[in-house]
């Protein structure tokens, strides 16, 4: 079954215009399958603590993701927390945002990783604004597209399409494999 998501979303949790509710209807009105709600706090990573009680009441079609988006201080960089029901799936967001060169990214990936995180993913966009640099096979992680919504600009720019049952960890199973595609929506 091939379902379509989003698996970097902000919500007023964080810097997100949209509640939590307001942000999955607005992915339920663009025929999404899943999304990832990874809103970012504090510097010490810690969530408000209503957060995680909030995301698990949400009752959607949509099938709803928890996460968070991690500030690795040390680098000043954003990696996506993904949780399944089992699985989780860590991304290393938007290095676009930091103009990174290919180098500096594999040291942070791997600067990373040593501190516990294992990436496996890494965005090649934007707010939802593909950047066909990171698209690279010198960079080995996961390519994955997102549209990092914060306000309804981004809403629905990105998203990736997995070949996967309807569970939370076969999609991150089949990220981790491969077995999915990007998409874009079309700008004028």
């Amino acid at each position: 079954m091939l379902l379509r998501g989003n698996l970097h979303a902000h919500t007023t949790f964080s810097d997100g215009v949209r509640t939590p509710k307001g942000l999955v209807a607005e992915y339920e009105r663009l025929r999404y399958d899943f999304l990832a709600i990874t809103d970012h706090f504090d510097h010490d990573n810690l969530v408000h603590p209503d957060y995680e009680e909030t995301i698990a009441a949400l009752e959607s079609e949509l099938l709803i993701f928890r996460g968070i988006e991690l500030s690795y201080q040390r680098l000043d960089q954003h990696v996506g927390r993904v949780h399944g029901d089992a699985e989780t799936l860590y991304i290393l967001n938007h290095p676009a945002r930091y103009k990174l060169s290919v180098a500096e990214t594999l040291d942070r990936m791997h600067a990373i990783r040593r501190a516990g995180w294992p990436l496996e993913a890494m965005e090649v966009t934007d707010t939802g604004m593909y950047r066909p640099f990171y698209d690279t096979a010198e960079i080995p992680l996961v390519k994955i597209a997102t549209d990092d919504a914060h306000r309804p600009p981004h809403f629905g720019r990105a998203w990736i399409e997995v070949e996967a049952s309807r569970e939370r960890d076969a999609i991150i199973r089949a990220i981790r494999a491969g077995d999915f595609r990007v998409g874009f929506a079309k700008t004028s």
